[in-house]
């Protein structure tokens, strides 16, 4: 069973005298664990940007740009990447912000709503992602058929656009897994002790 249930439950059971100290000591825990969590929050999202950006060294991506460039995307693709690199930026500092709001807060209204902020900072982070990743494999594929439409009959077009979105599905999909598994956990975590301070509000 979670240590802050457990604290919980005896908080709720003892004297009335001491149930101010114990309500403190409720509430230290959670502000320790939501720190924590939002830290490794943080450290995930450097940890991914890092990684990511390190298959660079792997992937042949002249060839890629060369490919870009024969469908008249080079431009495209280097203005979106710029602003990509500029929005995951604002997201990681964003991440760095919540952590040192959330060490720093004292009130636990306050606390509860830096939980909630940093919530919505990471739905919106992996939103922004998957957009973004969808954006790119549609563009393509449209300028793909536009590059070579002479070359195409209807119902290879058809069967273009069917795959593409297949494809677009299977790779979001995996994409949203793997966020789940990156980021579900602690969001969870982090909404139980929300929750856990809400109680805890409701009973003083």
């Amino acid at each position: 069973m979670d240590l802050l249930e457990n604290y919980k439950k005896a908080w709720v059971n003892q004297p009335e005298e001491n149930e101010k100290l114990s309500s403190l000591e409720i509430y230290k825990l959670a502000h320790s664990k939501s720190s924590s969590i939002v830290k490794w929050i943080f450290i995930i999202g450097i940890l991914e940007f890092v990684i990511l950006n390190s298959l660079y060294f792997i992937i042949d991506m002249d060839e890629a740009y060369a490919e870009y460039k024969k469908m008249g995307l080079e431009d495209f693709i280097f203005y979106t990447q710029i602003a990509a690199y500029g929005i995951l930026f604002y997201f990681l500092v964003m991440f760095y912000l919540n952590y040192r709001r959330i060490s720093t807060t004292d009130a636990t209204r306050t606390l509860m709503r830096k939980i909630l902020k940093t919530r919505k900072t990471v739905r919106n982070y992996v939103l922004f992602n998957l957009s973004y990743m969808a954006l790119i494999m549609i563009v393509v594929t449209i300028a793909s058929i536009n590059n070579n439409f002479d070359d195409l009959n209807n119902k290879q077009i058809f069967l273009i656009i069917i795959a593409t979105l297949i494809a677009t599905l299977l790779i979001l999909g995996v994409l949203w897994l793997f966020y789940q598994l990156l980021y579900g956990f602690l969001l969870r975590k982090l909404n139980r002790n929300y929750k856990e301070l809400a109680k805890l509000g409701e009973t003083n």
